[in-house]
């Protein structure tokens, strides 16, 4: 008799950690293996879809690449341990440098994967706390950081943004957006194909606008090329013709709004004629587009990371909410809503209406004097700030679930910068790009030993839920709960190393509870965790004046800094730039950095590519197959070409988070085809003051044909 096959199969509910879509999924497992992944069709939330990062959370914890047990470095190699000697190496490491420079010596970093992980996100900050350190730097200012300052200043709260209610809407503009791919970004939103279908087949429209006719743009009625960098010349247009035309349709939010003369005053230079050479949109069309806008009956305008990894991403942002409330779309069904989550969400909390907002600035970087947003410095600041000697220069790092040799511009320089730091220590579960230079590496549990319960994409989901999903399998015995690890370390740091590892009372399950009973609707976790595939809450409702948490109460339409701001767009107006224009590209198949060594995802059509206008291709003798040099300062990249009228001319993609072929990292899948880092080309000096967001889009570069310089040589 087969042993394995008297074993019963087993069905459980699990939320997929691996992108902002957060999809429920059915793991079917025989004893300690898992069978097949597939999307959980009880889910109230994504009724059953799944892509293909969903599938791959089995390769993910079977990968042999994966930590089981942490590793210390020794003699330049790093050797397995048990959690106690890493434990004690992290103290008699950590300690000394903390008792001479103090706790300010001690930068942390923290990663994308972490906003999956309740036991990393919410006992970061506990962590911070304990060292008294100021460095703090996320992946946050790789991404959204504008969007989040933006809904800040004019809303009250960094988590207030507002999302398309797609399943009422009869018009959104979208912009640097590809949720086709990406199931969303700051807008929790699974199967967005589906419900883009769905609004399509009731007579909606959608219009996307984008320097490469993404997978989303494809499937719009309309994709209009605008010129990369050039969405605030765009944006600008559309709000002057408002006031212009006369155009604008409160609706009742007149009442709540301060600072309409202001803006109307400040954009009254910026006409879609003069805006026009720097977006590359038509001033005719940037005027029948906002009479579009302004004539739908339930519209929405949507902006992401392509709107924010550019000089001007915080005024970008400003301006999309700006378009939605001129038009009258902003909390309104159909339009721009605000999310009411079920638990975390600070704009449920304290007086409605009414609060403190938020402030940046209450501190600046020691090097580049680079204001702090949101409790962060400028993840661009990392290096200088561990490389340039003098008074408060890190002298330690403790990286968290980030890998920013690869994920941040000059990624070279980051690389040189740990190779000279006294100490290091990662939570990782790979020894990757960044973490090979660490002393330390603490790994986490596979995402099917942990618990589930998304704290910020609930926030800017498409609709009200709560969910829970509990682990699939149980963890080695000796292995920390993540959450366990971050309060071991801050017991370390305030001298306490020999107590135990928290208990069940300081557990993500407690906060939890206590979140969910604190918050709007008055639910305990007992409740989510007795309905599997959660609760669902009802689609979005409006909000305004209940979601305001500024000092006055009202929206502020024309937040000072942002007015200010505009004095840089008018002298950016006749800006040239020689090269070709270089902007990223993201697949559904890849995450970030490390989604790259799951067979199930690296397998297909090489990814890391070149993208290539026909005309562009042909000026510059580049061929399909061949391959591209590009050059940007004393780094140059060569990368495969790919000719596809995707691409407007003058404007070339290659995808982010790619380049593992650098010595030390074990990714043995992901090296196979190691592709190359497009930050490496990009100025780690260049990015939006107001939110210390890196740009990261419209980078001009210099691109020629490689084998054709090969075989003139």
């Amino acid at each position: 008799m087969n042993t394995a096959s008297a074993i019963p199969e087993q069905s459980h509910y699990r939320i997929c950690p691996l992108c902002e879509a957060c999809c429920g999924l059915e793991v079917r497992t025989r004893g300690d293996k898992v069978i097949s992944i597939r999307g959980a069709e009880q889910d109230v939330f994504s009724h059953g879809y799944i892509c293909p990062k969903g599938v791959s959370l089995k390769d993910l914890h079977e990968d042999p690449d994966r930590l089981r047990s942490p590793r210390i470095k020794r003699n330049g190699q790093f050797v397995e341990a048990t959690w106690e000697e890493a434990f004690a190496e992290v103290e008699r490491r950590l300690l000394p440098l903390i008792a001479e420079h103090g706790g300010q010596a001690v930068g942390t970093v923290i990663g994308n994967p972490a906003a999956h992980k309740i036991g990393l996100l919410a006992y970061f900050p506990q962590l911070v706390r304990a060292l008294g350190t100021r460095n703090v730097f996320s992946a946050s200012s790789l991404d959204q950081i504008p969007k989040q300052l933006s809904a800040g200043l004019m809303f009250g709260d960094w988590m207030s943004v507002p999302v398309p209610d797609i399943e009422r809407c009869d018009f959104l503009l979208m912009l640097g957006a590809n949720p086709m791919v990406s199931n969303g970004s700051l807008w929790t939103v699974p199967d967005y194909r589906g419900k883009a279908k769905a609004m399509r087949a009731r007579g909606g429209r959608i219009v996307v606008v984008d320097p490469r006719r993404t997978e989303t743009a494809a499937a719009a009625d309309q994709h209009l090329p605008i010129r990369p960098g050039g969405d605030a010349f765009f944006l600008l247009g559309l709000v002057h013709t408002l006031f212009d035309e006369k155009l604008l349709r409160l609706r009742g939010l007149q009442e709540h709004l301060e600072g309409l003369d202001a803006l109307r005053a400040a954009v009254l230079p910026m006409s879609p004629e003069r805006m026009a050479p720097a977006c590359g949109i038509d001033a005719a069309t940037q005027r029948q587009l906002a009479r579009q806008l302004a004539q739908a009956e339930r519209a929405a305008v949507y902006g992401r990371i392509g709107t924010c990894t550019q000089r001007f991403g915080t005024v970008n942002s400003w301006l999309v909410d700006v378009l939605n409330i001129l038009t009258g779309n902003l909390d309104r069904a159909g339009g721009a809503m605000f999310t009411k989550a079920a638990a975390f969400a600070a704009n449920t909390a304290g007086t409605p209406g009414q609060g403190r907002g938020v402030s940046t600035g209450r501190r600046h970087s020691r090097v580049s004097g680079a204001p702090e947003v949101f409790g962060e410095f400028p993840i661009t600041c990392l290096a200088e700030e561990i490389d340039t000697p003098g008074p408060g220069q890190i002298k330690a790092l403790i990286c968290i679930a980030s890998n920013p040799v690869l994920s941040t511009p000059n990624g070279q320089r980051i690389a040189k910068a740990l190779e000279g730091l006294p100490f290091m220590l990662s939570l990782d579960i790979y020894i990757n790009e960044t973490s090979r230079h660490a002393d330390v590496i603490l790994p986490g549990p596979s995402p099917l030993e942990d618990v589930h319960f998304d704290i910020p994409f609930p926030q800017f989901s498409y609709r009200n839920h709560a969910r829970y999903s509990g682990p699939v399998f149980a963890k080695a015995a000796d292995q920390p709960e993540e959450w366990q690890t971050l309060l071991h370390l801050c017991d370390i740091v305030q001298g306490k190393a020999q107590a135990p590892l928290a208990g069940p009372q300081h557990s993500p399950d407690a906060i939890i509870d206590q979140a969910l009973r604190a918050g709007p609707y008055g639910l305990s976790l007992a409740q989510v965790r007795a309905a599997e595939g959660g609760i669902d809450l009802g689609p979005l409702q409006p909000r305004i004046p209940e979601v305001l948490r500024t000092p006055s109460g009202r929206i502020a339409l024309a937040p000072p800094s942002l007015l200010a701001d505009l004095a840089h767009v008018e002298e950016a107006l006749g800006a040239q730039s020689e090269g070709m224009l270089l902007i990223g590209r993201r697949d559904t198949r890849s995450g970030n950095s490390w989604m790259h060594n799951l067979p199930v995802l690296a397998k297909g059509p090489e990814r890391c590519t070149l993208l290539v206008h026909p005309q562009d291709a042909q000026r510059l003798g580049l061929h399909e197959g061949g391959t591209a040099r590009l050059q940007s300062g004393d780094t140059v990249l060569l990368a495969p070409v790919r000719i596809s009228e995707e691409m407007q001319v003058g404007v070339v993609s290659l995808p982010h988070g790619w380049g593992h072929d650098l010595p030390g990292s074990q990714l043995r899948e992901a090296a196979l085809r190691p592709g190359v880092n497009m930050n490496a080309l990009l100025d780690d000096r260049l990015r939006d003051p107001l939110s210390g967001n890196a740009v990261l889009s419209g980078v001009a570069v210099c691109v020629s044909a490689a084998d054709a310089l090969a075989s003139a040589l």
